[in-house]
């Protein structure tokens, strides 16, 4: 029989750990591995391996040889496939798991900057009397939303029930004549070769005064300086930041410090997709990845 570990606590359920013990012999660690080099050691007998990212972005990755990994997970930028070749390392990723969660998330965002929630959600320091100063509507504003992958789109069907103006841009597209105009500007893109770096200082120079930036992705993608020098000098009135490239609710990540104590930013440590909605589905991918696998019709693949 296969041997299938589970590196990580991923939260399976007694229904999925059955479905994964029908498949092969299985073992499940329930914790993060304390080290690097741990997480390698429960990889090393095992020909398919459940992971989170904990171990897998690093090199000791391609230390393994002749594996199948399936991932609960969408982000695989990171991944350098000549590697992978090298090393005869296939991965099944579980791309839309996360789309749900993630579009429900930007949403949120979008409504707390431009409505300004959080500053009257359980205030008692406003004037009797006196209203406050008018918000901003969503309706009739004009959003784009930097690709147009599982989470672009919802964001975009979501963002025209809300009575907003919805243009994407896409590989191929002008991104500068995209963002023209725009109030808010999305970023769901993908991290691969065509999109490190594109957010550059350039790009930031020429969005709209008073505009919103909202991004779940890593900042190999956006220029981090060039899009806190916008926020400074008033070209942008807010951000709104999932922290994309740090460790899964790792608030001591200088990184998302850094955002976190910026007055304009509304900052989270990478968590965007969590629920328990995301997991169920991402967990149902991961091992519909395996069965697909073992059947000799992998899918999903990187």
């Amino acid at each position: 029989m296969l041997k299938i570990v589970v590196v990580q606590d991923l939260g399976l359920n007694s229904q999925e750990r059955k479905k994964l013990d029908k498949l092969g012999e299985t073992a499940y660690y329930d914790d993060l591995p304390p080290t690097i080099d741990e997480w390698l050691k429960r990889c090393k007998n095992a020909d398919i391996i459940c992971t989170g990212k904990f171990g897998f972005k690093t090199e000791k990755l391609y230390e393994l040889k002749n594996k199948f990994f399936s991932v609960p997970f969408v982000g695989t930028g990171f991944l350098i496939p000549e590697k992978l070749k090298e090393s005869n390392l296939l991965v099944s990723r579980a791309p839309g798991c996360n789309k749900e969660a993630v579009s429900n998330w930007i949403i949120a965002m979008i409504l707390n900057l431009l409505r300004e929630l959080p500053k009257f959600i359980n205030s008692f320091n406003m004037p009797i009397g006196i209203p406050p100063k008018e918000t901003i509507g969503l309706p009739e504003k004009n959003i784009t939303i930097l690709g147009k992958g599982n989470v672009g789109f919802r964001v975009g069907k979501i963002s025209e029930v809300l009575g907003m103006n919805v243009k994407y841009f896409m590989r191929g597209d002008n991104l500068l004549e995209s963002v023209k105009n725009s109030d808010v500007i999305v970023d769901t893109l993908s991290l691969n070769s065509s999109t490190i770096g594109l957010l550059d200082n350039k790009f930031f120079k020429s969005l709209k005064k008073g505009s919103y930036f909202i991004t779940v992705t890593s900042p190999r993608i956006y220029d981090v300086e060039a899009m806190l020098e916008a926020l400074n000098s008033n070209i942008l009135a807010g951000v709104a930041n999932d922290c994309g490239g740090i460790q899964v609710g790792d608030v001591g990540d200088e990184f998302f410090i850094r955002m976190a104590k910026h007055p304009k930013i509304l900052a989270t440590p990478h968590i965007s997709y969590n629920t328990d909605f995301t997991d169920r589905k991402a967990n149902k991918m991961m091992i519909d990845n395996i069965e697909a696998y073992i059947a000799g019709n992998p899918i999903n693949l990187v």
